[in-house]
């Protein structure tokens, strides 16, 4: 198992504050939980994957989310048994929209 940790700072997007699990380990091999927190308008990402040496891969999938969510506030917790990038990026997705009250 590898865990990798992402901060990203001033965020400009909040969510309602409570929390929300999307995905299970057995479906996918991801789940995410996702959950307000008092960061200063930061959000945090922990993954705890299987799938160790791809450090480099995972920067570039959080990332791409941050952008295109840009949360404060926020800490997500990943853990992966091995999805693909797709995959992640989906969940992460359906837990911003579940938090917001989005309908998809």
């Amino acid at each position: 198992m590898e865990t990798l940790n992402f901060r990203f700072e001033n965020g400009t997007r909040r969510v309602t504050p409570h929390a929300e699990l999307v995905g299970v380990v057995s479906s996918g091999n991801l789940e995410v939980l996702i959950e307000t927190a008092v960061l200063n308008g930061g959000c945090e990402v922990e993954v705890k994957t299987a799938a160790v040496g791809f450090a480099a891969i995972w920067q570039a999938v959080i990332a791409d989310f941050h952008l295109r969510w840009s949360l404060a506030d926020v800490r997500i917790s990943i853990n992966d048994v091995g999805a693909t990038p797709a995959v992640v990026s989906l969940r992460l997705d359906q837990a911003v929209e579940s938090m917001m009250g989005a309908t998809t």
